[in-house]
Formats: C-alpha cells, sequence, structure tokens
C-alpha cells in the first residue's frame, strides 16, 4: 500500500469511513465459518464440492457447459497452456502483482496490555505511530526494502467472541504488515517490537505463535502470488477501469476472448 498514492488514498479513506460508521464485522468462530456456510448452501442447492485435487489442466476437467476459475493469471496461464492467443497471453503475462504479507498468529495468556485502554474497544488495531513513520513504512517496501517500524495491522478476535478461545484466560491475536513480494525476510522481531512498543508486556504474555511468510501464503494459497493477499497491484486505472479476463471455448477446442 502506498500512502503518496491516489489509489491507495482512496481505499484507505473507503476503509476508514466503513471502519468509524460501522466497526469492521467479523464472523462468530473465524472466516471459516463464512465459507461453511457458503459451501453448505452450494450444496444444498444440488452443487457438488471436490477437494485435495489440484486442476492442473482445464482438459482434465469434466464436460462443462459454463467454467469459472477463481484465479489469478499465473493459475490460470499454467491451466490453459498452448490454449490462448499470443496477445492474450502476453496480457496476462504482463499482470501486476502487489506488495506481500508476512503474517503472525498468537495466543497470549491475556489480553493485549495497551497502553491506551481504548484499544481494548477495538477489534482492529492500526499500528505505525505518526502518519509519516507509516508512509515511511509503506514507502520501504514499495522501494523493496524491509521496514524497520512496519505498519502492522492487528486483530484480537477474542475479545469479542468467546468461541476464539480455548480457556477463557488465552487470547487469540494475528496481525500482519506488508512486505516486498515475494521476500523472504523474517519479519518477527520487527513487528513482536512494533506491537511491544504501544503495549509493553506483550511478548510476556505469548504463549505460542504461527508465523507465515509470504512463501508460506502461497503455498497455502496459490492466488497469493508473492504474499500478495489483494491478487493484484492496486492502482488509479485499475480501479477507475477494471479488467475482467475472459476467455470463451466454443465446441471444437479453440479459445475466444470477448
Amino acid at each position: 500500500m502506498n500512502l503518496e498514492s491516489r489509489s491507495s488514498a482512496t481505499a484507505g479513506l473507503l476503509l476508514a469511513v466503513a471502519a468509524h460508521a460501522i466497526g469492521w464485522g467479523m464472523p462468530e468462530g473465524g472466516a471459516q465459518k463464512i465459507a461453511d456456510a457458503l459451501s453448505a448452501y452450494l450444496v444444498e442447492m444440488g452443487g457438488e464440492i471436490v477437494c485435495n485435487s489440484e486442476v492442473k489442466s482445464i482438459d482434465r476437467l469434466p464436460s462443462y457447459r459454463v467454467l469459472m476459475l477463481d484465479v489469478t493469471p499465473v493459475q490460470f496461464l499454467n491451466m490453459a497452456s498452448g490454449q490462448l492467443p499470443g496477445s492474450y497471453n502476453r496480457k496476462l503475462r504482463n499482470y501486476q502483482y502487489g506488495p506481500g504479507v508476512f503474517k503472525m498468529d498468537w495466543i497470549l495468556d491475556g489480553p493485549v496490555p495497551w497502553k491506551a485502554k481504548e484499544c481494548l474497544d477495538a477489534g482492529t488495531v492500526h499500528l505505525g505511530g505518526s502518519l509519516d513513520e507509516i508512509a515511511a513504512a509503506e514507502r520501504s517496501v514499495r522501494e523493496n526494502g524491509q521496514p524497520e517500524k512496519p505498519f502492522v495491522i492487528l486483530v484480537q478476535p477474542s475479545l469479542f467472541d468467546g468461541t476464539r478461545s480455548a480457556t477463557e484466560s488465552e487470547h487469540v491475536v494475528w496481525a500482519y504488515c506488508h512486505v516486498p513480494n515475494g521476500s523472504t525476510f523474517d519479519m518477527t522481531e520487527a513487528i513482536e517490537a512494533q506491537i511491544e512498543r504501544f503495549a509493553p508486556g506483550f511478548k510476556d504474555r505469548i504463549v505460542g505463535r504461527h508465523v507465515m511468510s509470504p512463501r508460506d501464503l502461497e503455498a497455502d494459497n496459490p492466488n497469493c502470488i508473492g504474499g500478495d493477499i489483494a491478487a493484484g497491484a492496486q492502482y488509479m486505472r485499475r480501479m477507475l477501469f477494471p479488467r475482467t479476463y475472459r476467455a470463451i471455448w466454443n465446441a471444437s477446442g479453440s479459445c475466444s476472448m470477448p
């Protein structure tokens, strides 16, 4: 996220307005509950879900009338290799991805010990210090550097959802910061130091932690190329003129671009 670009500023403003108007909601029991509800509804409507079967080529799929792929251009290129017109192929290869994410999860033996007690009333807390500090951290990422004081987005769901903790005294917290796409740098110490800065004693409350680098995120979800959870760089032209990558195969197996 580049705070000095119009596209990032626009996205940030919309998110801030939503947060201050109604807050950022979270599903009881975690985000998996949303996936469970959607999949249950699909099955109820007669759909079928097949898991643990990687689709490396669209030729291996059963016959279909309409094929919808929720993947980024890299996966589509691999799955439809040799079947795409040259010009369309080049467009997909030139698709730009955004910064990666370094994510951490913790189990704490108590709530985050914030200096500002008001933070205990927030499901999501943005940590970065002054606006200049936040802008500098994000600028560093844009220039392929590793921010010493990263802009950290932290979520503390168990303060408001008792189903997220194993015991009444333990709390679940997760956070992430931006890093250059595909970065292999370990941001664990930098993220925890930034939290400790605003919540002295945070490290002493850590019972366990789980770390996901950009590479780990991509391995878990191939759409997160280089750890990019937004599935593509956000810039003004794309926001104003969003492009849908569509391809239509006819009965003979040839491909056309509408």
